[in-house]
């Protein structure tokens, strides 16, 4: 009768993909087959301190082309995949409150498609980029968090939202060049107790385009006391990016 009752209700109520909303078979999980591979089907070579898309040949003995003479503030960065596509159009509806439940279930995913490589960083407590209280009161949440959570709950470790805030509501990093989102973000978060010390933090955020946001947080982690931080991003964009494209998260 369990069968049954199931099988008529997936008649009525067929399940649909949380992406595409294509129909998709019960008992299949959120993502259709095709939104599924898209997502988790990065197979590009990755720079171990940026994460950016390199060559197969690339000498990131000391970082890629891309990051080699940034003094970045954390240790190493992963990301799902790059910033394009299915894996875009994803992020960019996690910029509204009615992602919050897509951001749960993509960070969950996240996790348990790349458990191994989230788990060899060694990270202690997941803690998540903040958006300024006046800009997530506008958006209704803030989608690095809802990541986060997913993140953190599959990986089997503390999601610690209130150990980071942000403290200047600054202007929009995509309304940057790529210098002055270094400045734009410079002392933008305070950690608010020392709370973070002797705990390897896993830092979380949707995007990341020149590194400058997750380095700045990464900076006021380090001063509080984190002996080590390591970057988890959804989406990594290409190194040259324009003033006004619509990637980063604030």
């Amino acid at each position: 009768m369990r069968v049954l009752l199931h099988g008529l209700l997936h008649l009525l109520y067929p399940a649909a993909c949380h992406v595409c909303h294509a129909v998709v078979p019960a008992g299949s999980g959120p993502f259709c087959s095709d939104c599924l591979s898209a997502l988790i089907g990065d197979r590009a070579s990755t720079c171990p301190r940026c994460a950016s898309t390199i060559g197969p040949y690339t000498d990131v003995a000391s970082g890629c082309p891309h990051c080699r003479s940034e003094p970045f503030a954390f240790d190493k960065a992963v990301r799902l995949g790059p910033y394009e596509g299915v894996l875009r159009d994803v992020v960019l509806r996690l910029k509204h409150l009615q992602g919050e439940g897509l951001a749960e279930m993509i960070g969950t995913l996240w996790a348990e498609k790349r458990l191994n490589q989230l788990q060899a960083l060694g990270a202690e407590v997941v803690v998540p980029v903040p958006l300024h209280w006046w800009r997530r009161w506008q958006r209704g949440y803030n989608q690095s968090e809802a990541l986060a959570r997913g993140l953190a709950h599959r990986l089997g470790l503390p999601c610690r939202p209130r150990w980071l805030r942000r403290i200047r509501n600054t202007p929009l990093q995509t309304q940057q060049s790529a210098a002055a989102r270094r400045e734009n973000v410079h002392k933008a978060f305070q950690c608010r107790a020392r709370t973070v010390t002797n705990h390897a933090v896993l830092l979380v955020d949707d995007v990341m385009a020149t590194g400058s946001t997750v380095n700045e947080a990464a900076v006021a982690l380090r001063r509080a006391g984190a002996p080590r931080v390591v970057v988890a991003v959804l989406g990594r964009s290409h190194a040259s990016i324009q003033p006004g494209q619509p990637v980063d998260s604030w």
